[in-house]
Parts: C-alpha cells; sequence; structure tokens
C-alpha cells in the first residue's frame, strides 16, 4: 500500500493547470519541505477543495503516493489569520517565490517552515512592516538554506567585526571592509545586531526589533546574495511591483503633470 500523510501543515506557494478539471500545486510543508501534488477535480465548481487551495493561508494537507508528484486527498484551513491584500500581498508572493527559486524539493526546513508562518501572518496583520518582515525572512533563508556568511566576521580574514567601521556583505567572500565610496555599507555594530538577532531562541522576533537603520542598504545587499544564489536578475514579483509602482506614478489619461488638462 503506498504511503499516507495526514493533516500536514502546509501553504500553497505555486499552482498550475494540469489538465481542464486538475491543478499541480507547489505546496512548502513543515515537515516534507517543498513538493508537488496533484489535485484533482478541484477546478469543478463542486470541488470542496476549490475555495481552501489559496497561497498565503495556513493549511492542514493529507496526500497518498510515492511518485515526484503525490495525489492530493484531503485539504482544510488550519485557522488563525486572513489573506494578506494590497501590498502586502505583493510581499507575500515574493516571499513564495524566494522559497521556490532557492528550496529543493523533499527536503525539510521545519524552522525555516515557522519564520515562513510568522512573516505571513505579520503581512496580515501588521501591513505597515511589510520591509521589516521581508528583510527578517531574507535572511531566515539564507541562513537556514547555509547561504550566509557569519555576520560576526570579516569573511576573508576571520577576524571579529569592528563596530565602529563600515562592511559590505557580498556573496563570494561574505562581509569586508568598504571603501569610502561605498554607500551601500553598513556600520559593524549593526551587523553585530544581526549576528546576535539570528542565534536568538526566536530570532525572527529578534530580527523585528533590531533599529531600521540603513534597512534600504540592507535591502540591497540581501537582494545581490538572492538574485546570486537563485541564478536569477530580477524576481518576478519585484518586477511587478515595479511595473505597478511606475503605473501609479503615470498621470491620468487627458491630465498633465502640473494637474492641468490636455487640449
Amino acid at each position: 500500500m503506498s504511503k499516507r500523510t495526514h493533516e500536514e501543515p502546509a501553504f500553497v506557494l505555486h499552482r498550475h493547470d494540469w489538465s481542464e478539471t486538475s491543478l499541480i500545486l507547489d505546496v512548502f510543508t513543515r515537515h516534507h519541505g517543498r513538493m508537488a501534488l496533484v489535485a484533482k477535480g478541484v477546478k469543478r465548481p463542486t470541488s470542496q477543495f476549490r475555495p481552501v487551495l489559496l497561497p498565503l493561508q495556513p493549511l492542514l494537507l493529507g496526500w497518498g503516493g510515492e511518485a515526484e508528484v503525490r495525489t492530493l486527498k484531503s485539504a482544510q484551513w488550519a485557522g488563525g489569520h486572513v489573506m494578506p491584500t494590497g501590498d502586502a500581498l505583493l510581499s507575500g508572493s515574493y516571499l513564495n517565490e524566494l522559497l521556490l527559486r532557492l528550496l529543493a524539493r523533499d527536503d525539510p526546513h521545519p524552522r525555516l517552515f515557522d519564520h515562513y508562518a510568522l512573516a505571513v501572518r505579520l503581512l496580515s496583520e501588521q501591513p505597515q512592516a511589510q520591509a521589516l518582515v521581508l528583510r527578517a525572512f531574507e535572511l531566515m533563508l539564507l541562513r537556514e538554506t547555509g547561504l550566509l556568511a557569519d555576520l560576526a566576521h570579516e569573511g576573508s580574514s576571520l577576524a571579529g567585526i569592528d563596530a565602529r567601521s563600515r562592511y559590505v556583505l557580498t556573496p563570494e567572500v561574505g562581509l569586508r571592509l568598504s571603501s569610502d565610496d561605498d554607500g551601500q555599507a553598513l556600520e559593524g555594530a549593526h551587523w553585530l545586531s544581526l549576528a546576535r538577532a539570528l542565534e536568538a531562541p526566536q530570532p525572527m522576533v529578534e530580527l523585528l526589533g533590531v533599529p531600521a537603520c540603513g534597512l534600504s542598504a540592507l535591502r540591497l545587499q540581501l537582494r545581490a546574495l538572492l538574485h546570486y544564489h537563485s541564478g536569477m536578475s530580477v524576481f518576478r514579483t519585484r518586477q511587478l511591483m515595479l511595473d505597478i509602482q511606475a503605473l501609479a506614478r503615470r498621470p491620468a489619461p487627458g491630465r498633465l503633470q502640473d494637474g492641468s488638462h490636455e487640449r
């Protein structure tokens, strides 16, 4: 008999058509990692799974089979928060894309699952803090996958970080002393604060409490790492966000930038 799994905590990361009535789901589970499931008949109006299998919602899933793509057998909402909306929804989609790009299938990361669940809940409940949430999750993702350098030591010399000096995080070396013209550099005290937060019992919570100064510079450096390790020059959700922002800045048809109407 094929192995069956019941009520596994999970989130839907991505879904695409498999047939006229079925979907292939890419899901992130707590004990089995990222995996693919086929949801047969889910596109039928009468399917009990249809209103449940949504992204950024905590679910309990059951499946069977031994193939690379297992068969979904049960799905229910686990309760908790509602789906993020607006910009927070785009931020949640960005988190999903990171997991799709950087996690191998069938590679469990239970701690990362818990960090992701907290990040999604915070995006829903505190959308004003989404920049902090994204930076904290990026750090946790890089750390849990072994892609984050030691933030308490220089990468090349392994010397301890000087709190008064400025450093830049690079994909190949780790932290290095910055040059005078490097606008992305952060003070050693900031890197040390991040290093301590990462070692805390609840690192996501501690990271959210690190002072937000230098958040823009940290974003650029973490994004460089994520691009380097994922092989992507730009993430699709990031490009979508930029396109939406550009569209919002565009003057309405028939109206000039100074607010007057074209004649």
